[in-house]
């Protein structure tokens, strides 16, 4: 309890004094004497001062005093025969925890444990694991699990509303919970208290449900984002059903688009072939239904109808109102649909067909027969995907990160990374797009950031590359990510490492016979090839191959011109070198390495110079992609024609970019659609 500590001075008659307050615990009586200035006043909590008038000093003080908390009085000019009323007159309460202006400040450190949460968790779970202080019991099956109610109210609100509520659960120790898998309720509780669960294909289909269950949102989004990665044509609709029948909307919104734009793949499959009619129709009325012509759509029906035929062909005509039979080409309308048995046999059937031949041949009447049926389907469709990551633009490494979509021409932002990188090494590994090393503007970096087109989110919890890596050479071989040279600040580096993303562990393998800065990188053939660069005096023209079942590198031709930040991709089972610098300006000049006879030859010439340039294959297109022309930082695309042997200028990115890097990644998924 706060006690008063007053400090007095004597000061001459009829003058104030200058208040200096201080508060303490140290447990002295207060003190007042007339003729001197009173500075500081604690009340303790429900008592009153001890002064020359103590029944009207402390009536007041009593008046304003809340129970259970001192407070600090600040009184000003003590006049010589005042009582303890007179001086109230001109005390105002202050604030008990601060001093004055002029008062020194009490040093204080705040603390704050970052190990107290995770700490606590364990002793807590190892007390239930030793059944201690445990004060309920989970009855599930067979299995009974023990745990304690505050922790698993403080993470599930169905246990919460469970426990605090007037339920008889509340009071009983031990709890049957039904419907739930024994296993998935084990490691729901495990997670309750390590905040740790592992979401696998064993334990995914009974995960999801008890987390819904228990209304763990986390887990569900966890169980989601999983199945997410796990669709493919042949189980992506059962992951449909699945999400339907769980209300995981946005798992089902996923499974839709995937279904829809992996169509061809998807009407090949099993589970199509045991679609009940309703889910059927909701798959092919969609507008964005990716299918060559509408012919597909027909045979994908009659495929459905015929695998069960006694059963579902009474469903035929109402499935087949959501094909678009006007869209047919009248041969494969007279021909194949209205002359099959199926079609034949029903009216409905053979009304739907003639509706669709009077649209045909009636070309006057089309605007009075617009519906469902004439509407074209506009399908997104799925391709390969150009990112351009990083870069040197107007003085300074960038962070962000565009990606231009072959289908619709257009360049669009994606999520920027965590660290601005210029010389950056980009690659793809297992659709996910990594970021390794570069400059950020100040300091040479290590760190590796990977990107999910999926979530359109970068993470940073790759390991760093084992030195610090800019003008670096990135490439995939054997499953394994390869940084390649580069510097570190202080030298040239000939190190070469690789990534293995199952263990998220570099390693060390043969280094380069030469130090390569600014090196281009290509696989082709098994080998990982380390194109040019420089080695710190001078650019060069030497190429080595690194074999991986040799651990060892190899000398191969050189090229024609020595080359530092060039670019450098496979295209038709070639490796293609173009831009860079020599050692006295930006080259525009291109050539190409034919494996076969250890040869490289010219190839036309860039309609810009481009150092800093980055080269990739898109959808069967050779692009380079920005660069510096010696003046500019560019944006500007150029894709070579090797038909006319000539480069064409192929529209621009949104940012200037010298020394970024470009990766390629097959969209199977539409992934740059779904968000």
């Amino acid at each position: 309890m706060h006690r008063t500590f007053i400090e007095t001075h004597s000061m001459p008659s009829g003058m104030g004094c200058t208040l200096r307050e201080y508060l303490c615990l140290s447990g002295k009586e207060s003190a007042f004497r007339h003729g001197e200035c009173l500075l500081a006043l604690v009340v303790p909590s429900g008592m009153a001062l001890g002064m020359p008038n103590p029944s009207g000093m402390g009536r007041a003080f009593r008046q304003g005093e809340p129970s259970g908390k001192g407070r600090a009085f600040r009184c000003t000019n003590i006049r010589p025969g005042e009582t303890g009323m007179d001086v109230t007159s001109r005390c105002t309460l202050g604030d008990p925890n601060k001093l004055p202006e002029g008062v020194p400040q009490p040093a204080r450190m705040p603390y704050i444990s970052d190990k107290h949460p995770r700490q606590t968790l364990e002793v807590i779970n190892l007390l239930r694991k030793h059944r201690e202080l445990c004060d309920v019991v989970l009855v599930v099956g067979a299995k009974k699990i023990y745990a304690h109610r505050v922790i698993l109210s403080a993470c599930s609100p169905y246990f919460r509303a469970m426990f605090t509520g007037e339920l008889a659960e509340s009071r009983q120790t031990e709890v049957v919970i039904r419907d739930i898998d024994e296993r998935a309720m084990e490691l729901l509780i495990d997670f309750a208290y390590t905040s740790q669960i592992t979401v696998e294909e064993g334990n995914v289909q009974t995960l999801l449900p008890a987390a819904c269950l228990l209304q763990l949102a986390e887990i569900q989004e966890a169980c989601c984002e999983f199945l997410k990665r796990q669709l493919d044509p042949s189980n992506c609709l059962g992951i449909r059903a699945f999400a339907d029948t769980h209300s995981c909307r946005e798992l089902l919104r996923i499974a839709d688009k995937f279904t829809q734009h992996n169509f061809q793949e998807v009407m090949e499959s099993e589970e199509f072939m045991l679609l009940p009619a309703n889910q059927l129709i909701d798959i092919i009325s969609s507008d964005e239904l990716n299918v060559r012509s509408e012919e597909q759509v027909f045979n994908a029906v009659m495929a459905w109808v015929k695998y069960s035929i006694q059963e579902r062909r009474p469903q035929l005509p109402q499935v087949l109102q959501h094909v678009r039979l006007p869209l047919l080409s009248p041969k494969f309308l007279v021909g194949t649909v209205g002359s099959d048995p199926l079609i034949k046999s029903d009216e409905e059937c053979r009304d739907l067909v003639d509706e669709a031949k009077n649209y045909l041949l009636l070309p006057q009447e089309r605007p009075l027969m617009q519906g469902p049926r004439t509407r074209p389907r506009k399908p997104i469709r799925c391709g390969e995907v150009l990112f351009a990551v990083g870069g040197w633009c107007s003085g300074d490494a960038i962070s962000s990160v565009e990606r231009y979509d072959p289908q619709t021409n257009e360049w669009r932002m994606v999520a920027s990374m965590s660290k601005r990188r210029c010389g950056v090494g980009v690659s793809v590994l297992d659709d996910l797009l990594y970021a390794v090393g570069g400059h950020d503007g100040s300091s040479y970096l290590n760190s590796v950031e990977r990107y999910d087109p999926k979530t359109n989110q970068w993470s940073s919890d790759v390991a760093p590359t084992s030195t610090c890596r800019t003008s670096v050479g990135v490439a995939v071989l054997g499953g394994f990510l390869y940084a390649v040279g580069g510097q570190d600040g202080v030298s040239c580096l000939n190190i070469v490492e690789r990534y293995d993303p199952k263990e998220n562990k570099w390693t060390r393998v043969a280094s380069m016979s030469t130090r390569r800065l600014g090196v281009a990188v290509a696989v082709l053939g098994g080998f990982l090839y380390a194109v040019g660069g420089s080695d710190g005096t001078s650019p060069l023209n030497t190429v080595e191959r690194y074999n991986p079942q040799e651990n060892r590198w190899h000398t191969i031709a050189p090229m024609g011109t020595r080359r530092k930040h060039l670019g450098c991709a496979v295209y038709q089972d070639m490796i293609y070198a173009v831009g860079g610098r020599d050692d006295t300006t930006e080259l525009s000049s291109a050539e190409r390495y034919n494996p076969r006879t250890n040869q490289w030859s010219p190839v036309v010439a860039m309609t810009s110079r481009r150092s800093g340039v980055g080269l990739a294959v898109v959808n069967g297109q050779l692009m380079a992609v920005g660069g510096f022309d010696g003046t500019t930082y560019l944006k500007t695309i150029e894709v070579f024609d090797p038909d006319a042997n000539t480069w064409r200028l192929y529209g621009g990115m949104n940012y200037r970019r010298l020394g970024g890097g470009v990766g390629v990644i097959k969209m199977t998924h539409c992934e740059s659609h779904i968000w």
